[in-house]
């Protein structure tokens, strides 16, 4: 790649081709990066985000209500729907193209051919670099995968939150809840608050031990603060000194209500810490939070709903929620899924309630072969068709459905980003990278 007026197609590209390098953890690349750079990453306000589900919702929320504070606020996530561009964004604003490439030419110029960066660890340089030039108030900065060696640990938070902790990545974080969550420990700092939503009480103790070494204040939901879905959907917080009775969510699905309360005690930590939150800003906050591809309904008519649930915990919640909440005579289910994921019990958890189901691919190197994907699911008693590319599947879920019939089109975040273009070409077009 040329390091001068280079394209962000070209960049991006580059960036991309840094895949082949796989995942490595560790800090030290990213150190590197950043201190070529001064290190813009020391003496800023973060907000560090670990979990297996939840955590962009989590981190949605939370930018929603910062921003309605007046604070302008950084939001890094991962992976995007459809363009790169949607992992870094200030005050719901994305990067810009050209901010994009001009920043990847920046990094290009300082890694070594012998040593490249790998992929997350070049764009996690790179978000703090940008964050740092816009002089943002407050980030929120979500762990790309685990925690204790991920590239984002390089960051000293004011706050630390640990959504949950299941079975996710075994292949890099370990086979059992409590490896994984001593991977997603690895986010605690030395007398920095953590504040987590994980209920296993063998990961309770553990992170309660680890917050003791550290000195760490130590905040649970379920503890120090509790919640209550109302009938009407509405949330009722019940926080160390804040009391909510009637919240709107604007994210639907009722693991949603657990994830708010999560922010609210976030919130409550961070008011402590001496950032002025009101009732009002909180309120708006929770109620308009920007995060699609989480239980987004696309089409009516029939109904079709797109959700990025990738492992069974995930489709155990977004399952729940469909069986519970939405009303439909069919559920016709539209997967395509990570070859590298607990396919067998991402089916068993979502399975029961299908009626119909047809199995697809994103035009992605890590997808399963929908063949595969319906061979798996045999297993189960269960047929179906396969069809691909994907849109060619969506049409296909079009003809099966009747009016009163639901479609679920879910298995993971390439499908559903694919499936935004599709419905949303204009807001959503695909990058041709």
């Amino acid at each position: 790649m040329k390091s001068k007026n280079v394209s962000y197609k070209e960049s991006v590209s580059w960036l991309f081709g840094l895949q082949k390098y796989g995942i490595k953890f560790g800090l030290s690349k990213t150190a590197n990066l950043l201190k070529a750079f001064g290190n813009p990453h020391r003496n800023r306000r973060y907000i560090h985000i670990a979990g297996t589900n939840g955590k962009g919702s989590v981190g949605a929320m939370l930018e929603s209500i910062l921003m309605q504070t007046g604070l302008k606020v950084g939001f890094y996530t991962s992976p995007h729907l459809v363009s790169f561009t949607e992992r870094f964004r200030i005050n719901r604003e994305l990067i810009t193209k050209d901010q994009a490439a001009s920043i990847i030419s920046e990094i290009y110029e300082i890694t070594s051919p012998k040593e490249p960066p790998t992929f997350f660890e070049l764009t996690t340089a790179m978000t703090l670099l940008y964050f740092f030039r816009k002089d943002v108030d407050i980030s929120i900065i979500e762990v790309g995968m685990g925690g204790r060696l991920d590239a984002t640990n390089v960051i000293d938070p004011m706050l630390s939150i640990i959504t949950n902790i299941g079975l996710d990545h075994q292949h890099f974080l370990g086979d059992t809840i409590i490896d994984i969550a001593k991977e997603k420990g690895g986010i605690i700092k030395k007398e920095v608050d953590l504040v987590t939503a994980v209920n296993q009480p063998p990961v309770v103790k553990l992170f309660e031990s680890l917050c003791k070494k550290k000195g760490a204040p130590f905040w649970r939901v379920g503890k120090h603060a509790r919640y209550r879905r109302l009938p009407s959907g509405l949330l009722g917080y019940y926080g160390l000194q804040d009391r909510f009775t009637n919240l709107t969510l604007g994210l639907k699905g009722r693991f949603q209500h657990r994830n708010a309360a999560l922010a609210l005690l976030a919130v409550e930590i961070l008011k402590r810490k001496g950032i002025s939150i009101s009732d009002e800003a909180i309120q708006l906050g929770l109620a308009d939070p920007l995060w699609p591809g989480r239980l987004e309904e696309v089409s009516s008519d029939p109904t079709i709903i797109l959700d990025g649930a990738h492992n069974p915990s995930a489709m155990r919640s977004i399952a729940q929620t469909i069986g519970n909440d939405f009303h439909f005579e069919k559920l016709i289910l539209l997967l395509g899924i990570m070859e590298d994921k607990d396919i067998s019990n991402i089916f068993r958890e979502i399975f029961p309630l299908a009626d119909k189901i047809i199995y697809t691919r994103p035009t992605y190197y890590r997808a399963a072969n929908p063949q595969y994907l319906m061979d798996v699911a045999k297993k189960f008693g269960k047929g179906g068709e396969v069809h691909f590319p994907l849109s060619k599947a969506i049409e296909r879920a079009r003809d099966l459905a009747d009016k009163k019939d639901l479609i679920l089109i879910t298995g993971s975040l390439f499908t559903v980003g694919e499936a935004k273009s599709y419905f949303d070409p204009i807001h959503y077009p695909r990058e041709d990278i």
